[in-house]
C-alpha cells in the first residue's frame, strides 16, 4: 500500500537535507574538520571563568634560578633527600617526585634510595616504553621492589593530540612491553588516591568500565569523543579538566623549602608535587591556554600533573564530574537536525537578507550555545561540522530554489511566448472577413439547464455573477471538496466554430490556463483550481473571492496618502505578475477585489484568453474583448500590441481616478501634445505627479518599463 509523500516535509528539503550531511559527516570522519573543533575547544577552556587555587596541592618547582643555585643538572641526590626531608617532616598527605631518580646522581644516593625505599608517602615517577626505539622505557627509582611498583609508582605519560596539546587524562595503562615500569596508575591518579585513602569514607572502584570516586564516574573515553575522530584510546582516558592557566594551587620554589621559608601549614595534609619548570630543562608541554602564543604560554609538566590530581580530587571531593560528550549516533543526528534547519530556513525566506540573518542567528546559538553548556554543564558537543552543515544545506537549497526559479521563469517564458504566438494568430484569423467566416459566428450560449447544471460533473452552478460578450461567469459549488466550497467558473465561448479557429482558441486556452495555475501561487491572485473544455467551449474555475471591488472605493476622492498607499498595493501584486513576463491586459476597478478576510487586494481576471472572441463583439461600458476596457487601455493596447508598460498605464489610470473623482475617459487632455492634463483636476505634491504623469505617458516607452520600476519610485515617496 502506498502512502503520499506529506506536505510538511517538500523532497527538495529532505534531499538538500541529507546530500548536505553526508558530504558534512563524510569530511568530518575524514578527520578533517578535527584541528578547527579542537581549536574551538582551547577557546572554551581559556574563555572559561577562574577558579580560586585549590588549596589541597603544594607545587615545588625547580626554577633557573634554583639551578644556578645548585651550580649542576640533574641535582644532585642529596639535594633531592633533603628536600623529601623537610617535606615529609611537615607531614603532607602525598609526595610525587616529577624527577626520573633510575640513575644514581651523587652524592647521597644511599640516602635518597633508602628514603624512598621506606616512606610510602613518596611517588616517584617512571615511564612507559614507546612504540619506537626512540621512546625508551624510563625505570622507577632502584630502592623500589619490581613487586611495589604497581602500588608505589605512578607512571608520567602524558598523551599529545596530533597538535602537540594536552587535552587528555590518561590515568590507566597495560603495557605488554614493560620490564620495569610496570605500575598501572598515572602519577596523578596515585596522588590523589594516596590523598583519598587517608579518609574511610571515601570510596574508590576501578573496573573495565572506568574509574569512580564515591558518586562520580569516569567512563572510557572513546576514539570519536566530541570533536575527536579516530583519537588513541588505548588505556583508561578521560578529557582533562583544567583548573587554571597557571599553577593548581600554591607554588615555592626549591630554594624556598630547602631555606625553610616555607611554613608547614602550607605543606600539611596536602599533595605535593615536586617538579622542574626551568624552559632550559624543556619539561613543559602545549596546553589549550598556549593559543597563538605556543612558545612562551606553555605548562610545565608538573602542573599538568597537579591538573590532574585536581581534577580527581575535585571529582571524589566536590562530586564535579568529567566532561561529557555525545556517542557518535548522537553526534551524526546532530549534524543532521542542523543541516534540517539550514535546508528549512533556505526553503521558506528565500529572500538573501532574511536567509542570512536567519543563518547567522543559527550560528550563534550553535555557538553560544556550545560554550553555555561546557561552561555550564561540562558538555563538549560538536559545533563546527553542524554550522558547516547549517550554511551548507541554506547554501545549497537557495541554489536548488534558485535554479527551480530558472527553469520555471524559462517555462513561464516560453508559455508567455507561445500564448503571444496564439495572439497573434487569433488576430489574423478574427480579421479576416469573409462570408465563410461570419457563417461561423457562434451565438452565445449558457450552461445548459442554468443555474442548477453540474460542470464536469463537480461543479454546481448556483447563479450568474456577470456576463458579456467574452461569455459569462457563475458563482458555484466544488462538490467533491469538503464542505463544498464556493469557487467562480467563468466561460468562456469562442465566437466562431471552424477548425481553424478552435484549434488556435483551444491552444490558447490551455496556455492561458497553465500561466493562471502558475500565478495563482501567489497570495493575492485567485488560485485556478481546474480548466475544463466542454463542447467546444472553455471554463476556467478559480478560488472566490469574498469581497469588494475597487470601483466601490473610487465612489469618493481619495486623498495624497491614501492615493499612495492604494498605489503600492497595486503594483505590489502586478510587480509578480511583470516578473513572470505576463501583461495582465484589463486592469481597471471592476478586476481588483478588496478580499473581505484580509483587506487586502486581489487582481482577477486576466484578459489574454477573452480574445477568443470575435472583434466585432463588444462588451458594455466601452471595453472590447480584445483591447481590454476603454480609458484604462493605453494606445498601443488599443491597436493590439500590448506591451508591461501597458499595465502600468492603467493602474495609473486607477490612482488618477481616485484623486480626481473623475473617471479615465473624462480627464482632460493636452490638445497639442495628446497628454493627459490631470493636475488641473486636483493638487498633489510633485514627487506624486512626476510618478503619475510617467505613469500615463502617451507613448508606452515613456513610462515606466514594468511595475517593478514604478513601485520602487513609489517607495521612494515614503509610507
Amino acid at each position: 500500500m502506498s502512502y503520499p509523500w506529506p506536505k510538511w516535509l517538500p523532497m527538495p528539503v529532505l534531499a538538500t537535507t541529507l546530500g548536505a550531511a553526508t558530504v558534512v559527516i563524510g569530511v568530518r570522519q575524514l578527520g578533517l574538520l578535527q584541528p578547527s573543533e579542537l581549536s574551538l575547544y582551547d577557546f572554551y577552556v581559556r574563555s572559561q571563568p577562574a577558579r580560586d587555587p585549590d588549596s589541597r596541592i603544594l607545587t615545588v618547582v625547580v626554577t633557573e634560578q634554583d639551578i644556578q643555585a645548585q651550580k649542576t643538572w640533574p641535582l644532585p641526590d642529596a639535594t633531592v633527600a633533603e628536600l623529601l626531608a623537610r617535606l615529609n617532616a611537615a607531614s603532607p598527605r602525598a609526595i610525587g617526585l616529577d624527577i626520573f631518580r633510575d640513575l644514581p646522581q651523587p652524592p647521597g644516593h644511599d640516602e635518597l634510595q633508602n628514603m624512598i625505599r621506606i616512606n610510602p608517602r613518596i611517588i616517584p615517577v617512571c615511564k612507559s616504553a614507546g612504540e619506537t626505539v626512540e621512546q625508551p622505557e624510563v625505570p622507577p627509582p632502584p630502592s623500589i621492589p619490581p613487586a611495589q611498583v604497581p602500588d608505589r609508582v605512578g607512571f608520567a605519560d602524558i598523551p599529545l593530540d596530533s597538535d602537540g596539546v594536552i587535552r587528555r587524562n590518561l590515568f590507566v595503562i597495560s603495557n605488554p612491553k614493560a620490564q620495569r615500569c610496570t605500575t598501572p596508575f598515572s602519577f596523578a591518579l596515585m596522588l590523589a588516591l594516596r590523598y583519598l585513602q587517608q579518609d574511610p569514607s571515601q570510596t574508590i572502584k576501578l573496573d573495565d568500565r572506568g574509574l569512580t570516586l564515591n558518586d562520580v564516574h569516569f567512563p572510557l573515553l572513546t576514539s570519536d569523543a566530541g570533536g575527536y575522530v579516530g583519537v588513541d584510546d588505548r588505556g583508561m582516558q578521560t578529557l582533562l579538566k583544567y583548573r587554571s592557566r597557571g599553577a593548581v594551587g600554591p607554588t615555592v620554589s626549591l630554594t624556598d623549602v630547602l631555606s625553610g621559608r616555607v611554613s608547614e601549614d602550607l605543606i600539611r595534609d596536602r599533595v605535593v608535587l615536586i617538579g622542574v619548570s626551568a624552559p632550559s630543562i624543556k619539561d613543559t608541554f602545549l596546553t589549550p591556554y598556549s593559543g597563538s602564543d605556543a612558545v612562551t604560554q606553555q605548562m610545565p609538566g608538573v602542573v599538568v600533573h597537579g591538573q590532574m590530581v585536581s581534577q580527581f580530587l575535585r571529582a571524589a571531593l566536590e562530586g564535579e564530574g568529567p566532561i561529557w560528550y555525545w556517542p557518535l549516533p548522537l553526534v551524526l543526528g546532530w549534524i543532521l537536525l542542523w543541516a534540517g534547519v539550514g535546508s528549512v530556513l533556505g526553503w521558506w525566506l528565500r529572500q538573501p537578507l532574511w536567509l542570512g540573518g536567519a543563518v547567522v542567528g543559527g550560528l550563534i546559538v550553535l555557538f553560544s550555545g556550545g560554550f553555555g553548556i561546557f561552561v555550564m554543564a561540562s558538555g563538549w558537543i560538536p559545533v563546527v561540522p553542524p554550522a558547516i552543515a547549517l550554511v551548507l544545506s541554506s547554501v545549497g537549497m537557495v541554489g536548488y530554489v534558485s535554479y527551480q526559479a530558472q527553469q520555471e521563469q524559462r517555462s513561464f517564458q516560453k508559455k508567455v511566448q507561445e500564448q503571444e504566438k496564439a495572439l497573434a494568430l487569433l488576430r489574423s484569423l478574427m480579421a479576416e472577413d469573409t462570408a465563410a467566416l461570419n457563417a461561423a459566428l457562434r451565438e452565445p450560449t449558457e450552461i445548459t439547464g442554468k443555474p442548477r447544471s453540474l460542470l464536469s460533473g463537480r461543479y454546481k452552478i448556483q447563479k450568474v455573477l456577470g456576463s458579456g460578450g467574452f461569455g459569462c461567469t457563475y458563482l458555484a459549488q466544488d462538490t467533491q471538496r469538503p464542505g463544498n466550497p464556493l469557487c467562480v467558473v467563468k466561460h468562456l465561448r469562442p465566437g466562431r466554430t471552424d477548425e481553424r479557429f478552435m484549434q488556435v482558441a483551444r491552444r490558447l486556452f490551455h496556455t492561458e490556463a497553465e500561466i493562471l495555475e502558475k500565478l495563482g501561487r501567489h497570495d493575492q491572485i485567485p488560485l485556478l483550481l481546474a480548466y475544463v473544455e466542454e463542447n467546444g467551449e472553455f471554463y476556467l474555475v478559480q478560488e472566490f473571492i469574498d469581497g469588494a471591488s475597487l470601483s466601490e472605493e473610487l465612489k469618493r476622492k481619495h486623498t495624497e496618502a491614501e492615493a499612495i498607499q492604494l498605489l503600492r498595493e497595486i503594483l505590489e501584486v502586478l510587480n509578480f505578475v511583470h516578473s513572470h513576463y505576463v501583461i495582465h491586459r484589463d486592469i481597471k476597478p471592476d478586476n481588483l477585489i478588496r478580499r473581505a478576510s484580509d483587506r487586502k487586494l486581489v487582481l482577477i481576471d486576466f484578459g489574454a484568453v477573452k480574445q477568443i472572441q470575435p472583434q466585432e463583439v463588444e462588451k458594455a461600458q466601452g471595453s472590447t474583448v480584445v483591447i481590454g476596457t476603454m480609458g484604462y487601455a493605453p494606445p498601443e493596447q488599443l491597436s493590439g500590441q500590448p506591451t508591461l508598460s501597458s499595465d502600468i498605464y492603467a493602474v495609473g489610470m486607477i490612482i488618477l481616478q481616485a484623486l480626481t473623482g473623475i473617471k479615465p475617459r473624462d480627464l482632460p487632455r493636452d490638445a497639442r501634445t495628446g497628454e493627459l492634463d490631470w493636475q488641473r483636476c486636483v493638487r498633489v505634491s510633485e514627487g506624486l505627479a512626476a510618478v503619475l504623469n510617467k505613469m500615463v505617458k502617451f507613448n508606452f516607452s515613456d513610462r515606466y518599463p514594468s511595475a517593478k520600476e514604478a513601485l520602487q519610485e513609489v517607495r521612494r515617496l515614503g509610507p
